[in-house]
């Protein structure tokens, strides 16, 4: 059994360098949430519905292939580690491939640019596969406490809020030297150096701890099985998906939002940097409230917040002042921060509760279906968005074309009261969330009181002999 966990913490400057893995993640992520739909409309020369598809078509494979890296990394037995080595595998094709998917490829054929796309995007997701699981799974056994989980949490989410500043600045930087497909594809190549080397370093911070490479392999419709049990993991994966799809949405739709509906698109870079600006001070206001109160409670705080103030994003218009509208995703920065970040808290707690009940421990198992059901319900909702703009008449492409009435409409509400329904979703799915401090403190007492028994058993076999 895994000795007491509390022999090992990694120091605030270890768990800020931990969390460049997650800032090179997010960038990406950040980078095709929000600018990468577009690029496929008017470089790429996809209509909508085939852009959305490219987009559907890449996170499907790459949900399906979580799970298998989630047990993969859990049964490897490498003398290295079981998770830490995957970092220095997957980096290299990381970058390179994220580099090929912002060129613009010269073949006459919707049908040929499609398949373009969707393999450089496939590939790039297969590497960031293989990285991101096992860094996620190794977040449980590196930080096993109520609060240190939180702590590394929130470094990690300040550092993904940095990594989505820099997939922001990708398009200033690509307009200010020329702004074409060139300017593009050079913006994009320099980025993936980037995304290769922080896992370096954070191999070099990370630890894995001795013995706790005791789970027992399962095939991925077991381990469906195994999870759809679990009641408290069910409610969970719930809640976060419903709480990404509003990011998605919001993501993949903001960009349009202000070209088409709010006329400004000069003010779409500056609003990002107000608003993930907004969310790098919210993070540690957040930290301290979460001290004292259940995350289950701050989650539902946070999507509280923020479903309101996507009714002001609704009722936005070209007349409101330009004060106004970076104010108001600004204040909705404030529950985007926790709404982001304290699932993956909450995780950590849900993988003690099963190993209390099976022996076991099975992070990467728990990972990988949490990051498969999540990427599901953002592609859909994307492929969906795509199809609603097709359906509305939307016209993309280079020339900016006035959209109808339909189309804005569809755009507009898909940046502000679709999110907004689906926020109050998780909010009434986060109140049957059934782990909180008091609870998951038991828990963490049975198994420290489980593993000193184990060792004092090992050590009394031992002398006996």
């Amino acid at each position: 059994m895994p000795p007491n966990p509390t022999e090992r913490r990694l120091s605030s400057a270890k768990k800020a360098v931990y969390a460049l893995g997650d800032h090179t993640v997010n960038l990406v992520l950040s980078a095709i949430a929000l600018l990468y739909f577009k690029f496929l409309m008017e470089y790429g020369g996809l209509s909508p519905f085939l852009a959305g598809l490219v987009i559907w078509v890449a996170r499907i494979v790459d949900a399906f292939t979580d799970p298998g890296m989630g047990r993969l990394s859990d049964m490897t037995r490498w003398r290295a580690g079981r998770r830490r080595p995957y970092f220095l595998i997957g980096a290299l094709p990381f970058g390179l491939f994220f580099a090929l998917m912002w060129l613009s490829v010269p073949f006459e054929s919707q049908s040929a640019r499609f398949v373009y796309y969707s393999l450089t995007y496939v590939c790039v997701s297969l590497a960031m596969t293989c990285i991101s699981v096992p860094y996620l799974a190794l977040i449980p056994e590196m930080a096993t406490e109520y609060d240190e989980r939180t702590s590394l949490n929130t470094f990690r989410s300040v550092a993904a809020v940095m990594g989505t500043l820099v997939a922001v600045g990708m398009k200033p930087i690509a307009d200010a030297i020329g702004g074409d497909s060139a300017a593009w594809a050079y913006t994009a190549a320099v980025t993936a150096v980037w995304l290769v080397v922080p896992w370096f370093a954070v191999y070099a911070v990370s630890f894995e701890r001795p013995g706790y490479d005791n789970s027992a392999p399962l095939g991925f419709l077991e381990g469906m099985r195994a999870l759809a049990a679990h009641r408290a993991y069910r409610i969970l994966s719930m809640l976060y998906i419903l709480a990404r799809i509003a990011v998605d949405l919001i993501g993949a739709m903001l960009l349009l939002y202000f070209v088409y509906w709010i006329g400004r698109e000069e003010d779409f870079a500056p609003t990002m940097l107000l608003f993930f600006a907004m969310v790098i001070l919210a993070l540690p206001a957040w930290l301290v409230v979460a001290k004292k109160q259940d995350k289950r409670t701050l989650f539902i705080a946070g999507a509280a917040w923020w479903s309101v103030i996507q009714i002001a994003l609704f009722l936005g218009d070209s007349s409101w002042p330009r004060w106004v509208l970076f104010a108001v995703p600004s204040l909705a920065a404030v529950g985007y921060a926790v709404a982001e970040m304290m699932p993956w808290a909450m995780l950590g707690d849900v993988i003690d509760e099963d190993e209390l009940a099976t022996g076991e421990r099975r992070e990467g198992m728990y990972v990988g279906f949490f990051t498969f059901l999540r990427k599901i319900g953002g592609a859909t909702a994307v492929l969906a968005m795509g199809l609603v703009l097709e359906l509305s008449g939307f016209v993309g492409g280079l020339e900016r074309t006035e959209q109808n009435e339909l189309a804005l409409l569809s755009i507009r509400t898909m940046t502000s009261l679709v999110p907004m329904a689906v926020l109050l979703l998780a909010i009434a799915v986060a109140t049957r969330y059934p782990l909180t401090r008091e609870n998951h403190a038991r828990i963490l007492s049975a198994l420290v009181l489980r593993r000193q028994e184990a060792r004092e058993t090992t050590n009394a076999g031992g002398a006996s002999r």
